[in-house]
């Protein structure tokens, strides 16, 4: 089981960067259950996650330099799989989301940019476009150690040499 501590940064799937504020333990019934207090940075929304249910909802560490590099190389030169049918390619890009690796959401980015290309994409799709661009700048901000506007610049020159291009949020 990933243990956290007070004041470390995490990322709540599909969500985004969160703090851990408190750990806390809570009677429900007879049985005491012990919780992380999180703020998430991006509304600052206060949640609580039970310790049993860490691992399903996926909390988990920033990502490390190491895995940013093939974020970075994934957006300059990876392949993406774009399906035809919206249905599908949407539950399959809001599985990724949930999941909630790094390199899973920049698949989703990288996928609907070029989809945007071809043609308009939903709302549902734009919304779920502008949430991948959110987690990915803020969660490569934390893991470099940078300031959003840096690793804009980033994520930009690597989408660049794939003739794609950020777009502004919504």
């Amino acid at each position: 089981m990933i243990v956290f501590q007070i004041g470390e940064k995490i990322v709540y799937p599909n969500h985004g960067i969160g703090t851990v504020e408190n750990i806390s333990t809570r009677a429900f019934g007879a049985q005491p259950e012990r919780f992380y207090l999180l703020r998430l940075t991006y509304n600052s929304m206060t949640v609580m996650v039970p310790f049993s249910h860490v691992e399903e909802i996926g909390l988990r560490k920033v990502t490390r330099n190491g895995e940013v590099v093939r974020v970075l190389g994934f957006l300059a030169e990876g392949a993406c799989n774009l399906r035809g049918d919206w249905k599908d390619r949407f539950k399959e890009n809001s599985d990724k989301m949930r999941h909630g690796s790094l390199l899973e959401i920049a698949e989703v980015m990288k996928t609907l940019l070029i989809l945007q290309q071809e043609k308009p994409l939903s709302f549902r799709e734009k919304k779920m476009l502008d949430r991948a661009r959110h987690m990915l700048i803020t969660e490569l901000s934390i893991s470099r150690g940078l300031r959003e506007l840096d690793v804009v610049d980033l994520i930009q020159k690597a989408l660049g040499k794939a003739s794609l291009s950020l777009p502004a949020p919504l």
